[in-house]
């Protein structure tokens, strides 16, 4: 009986390498290389993935370099713009201030001028008024007699008075 189990143990032992054996072969055929080609599909896959990352992380870090540059050079735009809208902004009110200043002068000049035409006229009225007084006074007195000082004084008196009215 042991002959009879060691057989069997020994041919069951076989059946079970042969199948073994055949179950391997066809996995091997059939199920490995599939399983492995997807896996090493996947391996690409992933390790393209981690390259285009790797890509994708040095464009973002030369895309962020260059918007600080252009940051940088938008504020130095702007303070330069700025700088020079103060600096037109003064010239302008300086320019202004100038003009004004000169128009000022004009008008003090025009308001002096017509001050001393203004002043001459009127001496030159007041001049004539004087010319045709003493002309009426002359007229007068030559009119009447003078022969006497106390007609002369009140003849004086009179016509200074008259004068004096107007």
């Amino acid at each position: 009986m042991e002959k009879l189990i060691n057989e069997f143990s020994f041919g069951l032992f076989f059946w079970h390498l042969l199948i073994f054996i055949g179950l391997i072969f066809l996995l091997k055929k059939y199920a490995w290389k599939p399983i492995l080609d997807s896996i090493n599909e996947r391996d690409e896959s992933i390790r393209d993935a981690l390259s285009k990352a790797e890509i994708a992380k040095k464009e973002m870090e030369i895309l962020k370099s260059d918007n600080e540059k252009i940051m940088k050079e938008a504020i130095l735009e702007r303070d330069k713009i700025l700088k020079e809208g103060n600096n037109k902004k003064n010239e302008i009110i300086s320019q202004a201030k100038e003009v004004a200043k000169k128009e000022a002068e004009k008008i003090v000049k025009d308001a002096q001028l017509s001050i001393d035409l203004e002043r001459k006229a009127a001496m030159k009225d007041l001049k004539d008024q004087i010319a045709i007084f003493s002309i009426d006074i002359a007229k007068k007195i030559v009119n009447k007699d003078l022969s006497n000082n106390s007609n002369q004084e009140d003849l004086i008196k009179t016509y200074l008075d008259e004068i004096n009215s107007n």
